[in-house]
């Protein structure tokens, strides 16, 4: 068994997904494994059904293996009860999704702010932290709006303030791209990049954009429910994509 270093913040061993069950069974992850360290900033590539949402949902808790160890930040999350595994995600992983996941009755503010009032912190350290944030990421002056009164790259904004607002040691996008364009794409990709060079805060993108690929400090590709081939030349990466 691999023993775990103090800036591992992922360690995936032999993961396997199974969904259905008798003789209709779906292997979505075959024998996972997979290492992050503090500060990477890896995009995982790879077609429609290759599994790339199925290892995000159980690496951040969401869904669990039907095999092996999932270890997050030193801990095997895989033995946790369901109150504990909850709040290792609110502690230690932000998420930030393709359709932004905001609360609609909520203002950007409010939806920016929540992790940190799950968390307990103070309601002055909060507005201290949010507002800052907010500036900081271009929403300064909308902060009292609805999510139905902001645009889609605004709302992924916000998405993104949420996640990062309560410095988690991980952060998992899935499809941020998907639903912006192509300006506002690459506005967001150099949010986190800022991030992850300001606060080395990790992030593992999943994402079907080749344009994500130049941001990345490593690309791993994932194929049939199992990382197929890992590369660091986008060249290459691009070239892989239209095979």
């Amino acid at each position: 068994m691999s023993t775990v270093k103090s800036n591992e913040i992922v360690l995936l061993q032999n993961i396997k997904k199974d969904y259905g069950q008798g003789n209709v069974v779906t292997e979505a992850l075959r024998g996972v494994d997979l290492k992050l360290v503090k500060g990477d900033f890896t995009v995982m590539m790879g077609p429609s059904g290759s599994g790339k949402s199925t290892l995000l949902n159980i690496i951040g808790g969401l869904d669990r293996a039907t095999s092996g160890k999932t270890i997050i930040n030193g801990q095997d999350i895989g033995i946790l009860s369901n109150k504990a595994l909850s709040l290792m995600r609110l502690n230690n992983i932000g998420f930030v999704f393709q359709n932004y996941n905001l609360i609609p009755v909520l203002t950007a503010y409010e939806n920016a702010e929540y992790v940190l009032m799950l968390q307990g912190i103070n309601p002055l350290q909060r507005r201290e932290k949010v507002m800052s944030l907010l500036q900081e990421i271009g929403l300064d002056g909308l902060e009292n709006r609805f999510p139905r009164e902001l645009s889609g790259g605004q709302q992924q904004r916000v998405a993104i303030a949420r996640a990062v607002a309560s410095d988690p040691q991980l952060v998992l996008a899935d499809e941020i791209t998907a639903n912006v364009d192509s300006e506002t794409a690459q506005s967001l990709l150099e949010l986190m990049v800022s991030l992850n060079q300001n606060n080395k805060t990790t992030f593992l993108f999943s994402t079907h954009d080749p344009a994500v690929i130049k941001f990345a400090k490593r690309v791993i590709i994932l194929k049939d429910g199992n990382i197929s081939n890992e590369k660091l030349s986008s060249v290459e990466i691009e070239e892989s994509t239209h095979k």
